[in-house]
């Protein structure tokens, strides 16, 4: 049988500017069946948002603004402080990072190539041609943060403290190397307790590709304690991870929530830079760490391509090492264990 894609649904409270416009509500919802992931329609309706708010700040149009307001919108994104109204984490504070920049002239560039089709623009102000010039926002790709032993353990530090589905949803997204996304979606179904695999199913995933990953022993105990606690407010198979609150008691976590939980854990650690795609970068960077192949870690990341996996080569040191120190092999399996010691 072939992957089920399931077709997210547009939180339209989020992007009020953009559900009372009928061009931009008519794209997002084009966008939102196009099956994209939950993150990638998060952040169309998001870019989007923005951009509105800043026409409507300077009393324009979406058939009306120039290659001068394009320019004049990246360089309202460039400023730091109120203007720049996001909530994007970053290691600043008050700036978007480049990849975020890049990614909402993406989105102002494939809304305005929708006007243009419909008829509601001659052209597209946010096209290169049209521009004339190499690219709006410079690229450059900086390597992604990941804690130091110190942070990591401030943190594990901290969520010893959190209910039992947190500890599990956070020693699996290192664990495997989950996206918010793929973690958030498991379901009960997706796991192989005998073997300590986990399948995540491509409809869940950032590439559309399936693949199956191993998880630990330690990961292993709390995931089967954690089906316990789960059998006390459903029976059902389906989503692994359950709300707790009273108002959802039982319904399936979201992404939203456990962003929220992130950011509460951050600050109580103090390690301010953390996020939900953290034990992803950190697991990664500790398998180039230990030697494994590009490929070995690509497979296991879910990559399409290996020019991102070479961010973690890079990032891990080993190709300006001789040689990595000897118990440097067992980092993954001693951080693990460091785990499952201060959540047992």
């Amino acid at each position: 049988m072939g992957a089920k894609f399931s077709v997210c649904e547009v939180r339209w409270e989020r992007y009020p500017r953009v559900a009372e416009s009928a061009h931009s509500r008519a794209w997002l919802t084009w966008q939102c069946n196009r099956g994209l992931a939950a993150n990638t329609l998060e952040a169309y309706g998001r870019g989007l948002e923005r951009y509105l708010l800043f026409l409507a700040g300077r009393g324009l149009t979406i058939e009306s603004a120039t290659r001068l307001d394009i320019a004049a919108y990246v360089r309202d994104l460039l400023s730091p402080g109120p203007s720049a109204s996001d909530s994007q984490r970053t290691d600043t504070h008050d700036s978007l990072a480049n990849a975020t920049l890049q990614q909402r002239v993406t989105v102002i560039r494939l809304f305005h190539d929708y006007l243009v089709e419909e008829g509601l623009r001659e052209r597209n102000p946010v096209r290169q041609s049209a521009l004339g010039v190499r690219s709006l926002v410079p690229r450059f790709r900086k390597l992604p943060w990941i804690p130091n032993d110190e942070q990591w353990q401030a943190v594990l530090h901290a969520a010893r403290r959190e209910p039992l589905r947190n500890r599990v949803m956070l020693a699996m997204s290192y664990d495997c190397a989950l996206r918010r996304e793929e973690l958030c979606n498991l379901e009960t179904g997706d796991f192989d307790p005998t073997h300590r695999t986990l399948r995540i199913r491509a409809e869940n995933t950032k590439g559309r590709r399936e693949r199956v990953v191993p998880y630990s022993e330690p990961t292993s105990e709390l995931y089967a304690r954690y089906l316990g606690r789960r059998r006390q407010m459903s029976r059902d198979r389906g989503k692994l991870f359950l709300s707790e609150s009273h108002r959802n008691l039982g319904q399936p976590f979201t992404i939203w929530t456990w962003s929220k939980r992130i950011a509460e854990l951050a600050d109580r650690s103090g390690v301010e830079q953390f996020t939900t795609h953290t034990p992803r970068h950190l697991c990664l960077t500790d398998l180039a760490r230990t030697n494994w192949d590009i490929h070995e870690i690509a497979t296991f990341a879910g990559h399409r391509s290996i020019q991102t996996t070479l961010l973690y080569i890079h990032l891990s040191g080993r190709e300006l090492a001789a040689k990595l120190a000897n118990g440097m092999a067992e980092i993954h399996a001693s951080r693990m264990r460091l785990t499952a010691e201060l959540f047992g």
